[in-house]
């Protein structure tokens, strides 16, 4: 491969979905700012709730607030008894703040790896998406969500399985940027007192969705890769900031020059993946840059020749090694907690630690 390429080198299959994807979303952009979710839906297909176990793991959806469609899916282990506590990630999917959803075929799929793999329970979000609903509006939901888990929203459904003080954000593109944005409300919340269990242990942005005014060499080197492109990801923001804003705007440039405020103390340690062939390269490393100059314990995991939504294709390398990584990130996070609570639990309820490495 060709250090100067802007293309990695990829299996026909990959291409071919990435080829189909990026034809039917652009086709379905209007030049007016709306979305023909019509045709957009001929690609986003959907998986059903599964209460018989599917690659070891069963799923069960739950509303939050069906005025806004605001709902969950769990992904729950079935190789663990109701008494073993593991770790909570809650998952927010990408799309571009505009596009897809918890019950995408792709996202179902990818997170039963992770439930399977990492040892965990998974909560994926189906928050309200763009241009019909704005920042702040998925950053609001992810924070509804986090309280409606503090307050025990899914314990009927998981029982003893989940530990929400040993609870984690994850999320990929959008949803990963959506993920810094909730951690913050969550760590100013618990700063007062506003969870009683709910602890965030950790967050794991998957190639997170930042952006600027300014054109970054990553951008103009890699116009041409995969899935991502300026013209794209242009849209997407006009789409999504309020009226009026540019891409310079705090939900875009994090911590950039608008957003003056001081990072929380609580905020917690962060994982940040990013891909060789992912134009938005430049912005997730200057987000790290910018976090740790903040006094954050923040750890990069790049793969150099990843492009961006390479983890959704679970035949490529770099996927398996991403929920690798992001197994050994949680249960390094998560295992003093669990330990502590085995310390603290009864005869009556025994506290399992199990993972795998």
């Amino acid at each position: 491969m060709s250090g100067n390429s802007a293309k990695p080198s990829l299996p026909w299959t990959v291409r071919l979905t990435i080829a189909l994807f990026s034809t039917i979303t652009d086709a379905s952009r209007r030049a007016d700012g709306t979305i023909n979710r019509r045709l957009l839906s001929f690609f986003d297909l959907r998986a059903a709730p599964n209460p018989i176990p599917q690659r070891g793991v069963h799923t069960l959806d739950l509303t939050v607030d069906p005025n806004r469609n605001l709902w969950i899916r769990l992904f729950l282990p079935t190789a663990d008894s109701r008494h073993h506590h593991l770790p909570l990630v809650i998952f927010f999917h990408g799309g571009g703040f505009a596009k897809l959803s918890a019950d995408n075929r792709g996202f179902d799929l990818l997170c039963r790896r992770l439930a399977c793999k990492i040892r965990a329970v998974i909560v994926s979000v189906n928050y309200r998406l763009s241009p019909e609903h704005r920042f702040p509006a998925p950053y609001e939901d992810g924070a509804d969500v986090l309280h409606f888990i503090d307050s025990g929203g899914i314990h009927t459904a998981a029982g003893h399985l989940s530990d929400p003080s040993s609870c984690f954000l994850a999320g990929d593109s959008a949803g990963a940027n959506i993920i810094h944005h909730v951690a913050r409300r969550w760590a100013a919340a618990a700063s007062v007192g506003g969870f009683k269990k709910l602890k965030l242990l950790g967050i794991v942005q998957i190639q997170p969705f930042y952006g600027g005014e300014e054109r970054t060499e990553s951008e103009i080197r890699l116009a041409g890769a995969p899935i991502i492109s300026t013209k794209r990801t242009d849209w997407l923001w006009r789409a999504f900031l309020p009226a009026g804003e540019d891409r310079d705007h705090e939900a875009a440039n994090v911590l950039g020059p608008k957003d003056r405020t001081e990072i929380e103390e609580k905020f917690p340690p962060a994982m940040v993946v990013v891909g060789g062939f992912d134009p938005l390269k430049d912005w997730q490393q200057l987000y790290c840059e910018r976090l740790r100059a903040r006094g954050k314990e923040v750890t990069v995991l790049e793969f150099p020749e990843a492009f961006h939504s390479f983890y959704i294709f679970p035949g490529l390398a770099e996927s398996g090694k991403l929920v690798e990584e992001m197994g050994k990130f949680v249960w390094s996070k998560c295992e003093p907690a669990l330990t502590a609570a085995k310390e603290m639990s009864g005869p009556e309820q025994e506290v399992v630690l199990t993972h795998q490495r």
